[in-house]
């Protein structure tokens, strides 16, 4: 008969399940340590995709209140790439697209400024099998020329 103050089977181990527990560590360490990677490189492509929108709304706000074509050109892009520097984003290509037509529109006519921001953000430091090295992001944002603001005459 077994003691009262011991109940069957609690308290021994089987000796089968001896190093189980080290070999179900060895076995998920490199599975939960590979998930984390994935969540660092989606959250790294994220910031990039929002970084990019905010550099196209910036830089087409900034051109948009602009009085010619080619201020509005060196605003639009001096704005996208002060707003990388200012979120500590690195592109290893940068491209800021800003389109000046709606500048030659006469006065009274409605028109608009719409900005293009590409940019290459580079995840080898993520370092898992099977990911890209690097993604590009894309962003464009359309800001409104006031129609009434008075232009330069050629």
């Amino acid at each position: 008969m077994t003691p009262p103050h011991r109940l069957p089977g609690i308290g021994r181990r089987r000796r089968g399940d001896r190093g189980s527990v080290s070999l179900e560590l060895a076995i998920l360490a490199p599975v939960i340590f590979g998930m984390l990677l994935v969540i660092v490189a989606a959250g790294r492509v994220h910031l990039a995709h929002n970084v990019v929108d905010a550099a196209a709304r910036n830089a087409a706000r900034a051109a948009s209140l602009e009085r010619d074509a080619a201020s509005a050109r060196a605003a639009g892009t001096r704005v996208a790439q002060q707003t990388f520097q200012d979120q500590g984003l690195t592109c290893s290509g940068l491209s800021v697209t800003v389109p000046t037509s709606g500048f030659q529109a006469p006065l009274g006519t409605p028109s608009s400024v719409t900005v293009t921001v590409r940019c290459t953000v580079a995840l080898a430091d993520v370092a898992l099998p099977g990911l890209p090295g690097s993604t590009t992001a894309s962003g464009s944002f359309t800001s409104a020329i006031d129609a009434y603001r008075g232009r330069p005459t050629a």
